[in-house]
């Protein structure tokens, strides 16, 4: 691909996954390569340029202000590294100004001082100080100036490209942090600004990445890479158009960002409109009205992942509210399975199978969260289940195998994932099942963490035993569909009750109180209509998979487009 079809498809290419983040790399990377602006053959060669700097350097060496580097010969550079344009050379940053210079300041003058956290990220942000006094901040600390370029180097803030140059500083001067290496140019021969954009350039951070060293969390870049990494030197003039155009074409970053950003907004507050007009709908023409809508604009919708993530929970919460399916008249109304769970729970704890549990407090109108069809009907989750309760509040002794033992960590919403699990003793196992084994289709709920509220049914036959992070729901399953209350469970109303009754009352680690599960109010629809609620959440959950996995499929293969034409942009010779 040739640089001038870079310029004309800049917008296109900036729209692909991670587009902008890439361009903006493939700029500054570009810039130092010489690929950037074409090259002006009246331009002062960079060759001319560093005889001048050594002229000055060799004055500072007399005047006994600096001492002589080391030297390496250029050809020795030239013969290592890849072909610069005509008129520059490599070089490095010790041979072409000062590496972390001192400054020589008043005690009583003010100055700026500058910790990490106020070193710039990205080019073209601005610096902010505090004002100290030099007195204050001359031990210590890192002294630079105005026009130094300062470059963190320990581990994450090299990674993330903290550096900058430092202009605009209280009388000129300042410290900060000692994890910086300094530049600082002579009499204006290199021009700052094109530092930064090296500093800040892919290859420089990737080759620097590979040379830390230290202890993991401390890892530094030594000092040597900083200044004898070979430093690409174009003319001054040169230097000053790279740093024109890389300035023109950031900002040309920063407007597709902020555009891309107000389209994603757009695209979520049309999303949010629409999935709020079915949701609140109250008549079946109206709710068919605003599906068509969705429909009509399905590709508008949900071309964005988290877009798709919405419409899950407005189809679980559709479901739960009586929308995603049509009433039939010839159903068994709910009210009659409650009867029917009445007088099983009855028999049994005749039977003393079950035992006799405290009374419910009566539903109030204000728990009710959405008006529900006639047929259906609200119930505490406590009167139609025939269990709840946790796991073992022991702490557990593992073994390196045995019996399973289950925890929070393999629950997610719809999914029960016990391959990868722990074990416990047979002996351990046998008294944590006690009047709590797991079975078939009952749910289990996580209790506590991040995770809370997440829901699943148990669709394996298989013997585990459980932790007390996790909720066991048996519900009565000739009358309740237990992939239903998984909805149910999953659903924001349901995750609502989960996060109400929990990080609501200012516990910073939730835990969701039995007692409260068990007073939990659940839209129970008729039995044959909770089975096509679970049908149809399942066939619109599969589209939802299928669109996804499309999304992810389409970026990736623009992803690929995209890397593929920058590579070819990188090797142009």
């Amino acid at each position: 691909m040739k640089i001038e079809t870079f310029f004309e498809k800049f917008e296109l290419f900036a729209e692909a996954p991670n587009g902008v983040q890439k361009m903006r790399e493939l700029i500054l990377q570009l810039a130092v390569q010489g690929k950037l602006v074409p090259q002006d053959s009246s331009d002062e060669p960079a060759s001319v340029l560093l005889e001048k700097i050594q002229f000055n350097k060799e004055l500072l060496i007399k005047e006994k202000k600096i001492k002589r580097n080391k030297q390496i010969l250029h050809e020795n550079l030239e013969k290592k590294l890849t072909k610069l344009p005509e008129g520059w050379e490599w070089t490095r940053l010790v041979d072409v100004g000062l590496i972390n210079p001192r400054n020589e300041v008043e005690d009583n003058i003010t100055a700026s001082f500058i910790p990490m956290n106020l070193i710039p990220q990205f080019y073209g942000e601005s610096i902010k100080y505090e004002i100290k006094e030099w007195g204050d901040i001359k031990q210590g600390f890192t002294h630079f100036a105005d026009e130094d370029a300062v470059l963190a180097k320990i581990t994450p803030c090299f990674q993330n490209r903290k550096s900058a140059v430092m202009r605009g500083l209280e009388n000129g001067v300042g410290a900060g942090t000692t994890e910086l290496y300094v530049f600082r140019p002579l009499n204006g021969l290199v021009y700052s600004e094109y530092v930064l954009i090296y500093l800040k350039s892919p290859d420089f951070i990737n080759s620097g990445i590979s040379k830390l060293t230290g202890t993991a969390g401390q890892k530094r870049v030594p000092n040597d890479y900083f200044s004898q990494h070979p430093f690409p030197l174009p003319p001054l003039a040169e230097q000053h158009r790279i740093v024109a155009k890389v300035d023109q074409l950031m900002s040309l970053c920063d407007e597709l960002e902020e555009r891309q950003q107000k389209k994603r907004e757009t695209r979520v507050l049309l999303n949010n409109v629409a999935i709020n007009q079915l949701l609140t709908a109250r008549e079946p023409d109206t709710f068919a009205k605003h599906w068509q809508c969705i429909c009509n604009n399905f590709d508008l919708l949900y071309s964005a992942p988290e877009n798709i993530g919405k419409l899950r929970q407005a189809i679980l919460q559709l479901a739960v509210m009586g929308k995603l399916v049509p009433q039939d008249s010839s159903d068994e109304p709910a009210a009659v399975l409650l009867d029917k769970i009445r007088f099983e729970k009855e028999l049994l704890m005749k039977e003393g199978k079950i035992k006799k549990e405290k009374l419910l407090p009566e539903i109030t109108v204000d728990e009710l969260e959405y008006k529900i069809p006639q047929t259906w009907v609200w119930s505490r989750l406590g009167e139609i289940c025939e269990l709840i309760t946790d796991g073992t509040h022991q702490t557990p002794k593992y073994t390196p195998s045995g019996r399973i033992f289950i925890s929070a960590q393999n629950v997610k919403p719809f999914r029960f994932m016990p391959e990868v699990h722990k074990f416990v003793s047979e002996e351990d196992y046998q008294g944590y099942i006690k009047n709590r084994k797991p079975e078939v289709e009952d749910v289990l709920l996580t209790r506590v963490g991040a995770g809370i509220g997440e829901a699943a049914v148990i669709d394996k036959n298989l013997d585990f035993a459980i932790y007390v992070s996790v909720a066991l729901i048996r519900p009565f399953k000739n009358f309740i569909d237990s992939y239903y209350l998984t909805i149910w469970l999953n659903s924001p109303s349901g995750k609502h009750k989960s996060s109400i009754n929990t990080y609501g009352k200012g516990v910073s680690q939730g835990n969701l109180n039995l007692g409260l599960i068990r007073k939990f109010v659940v839209s129970i629809p008729p039995l044959k209509e909770q089975k096509s609620i679970v049908a149809k959440v399942d066939q619109l959950m599969a589209i939802c998979d299928k669109l996804e996995a499309e999304l992810a499929l389409s970026q990736s293969e623009h992803e690929k487009l995209i890397n593929t034409a920058l590579h070819q942009l990188l090797i142009i010779k």
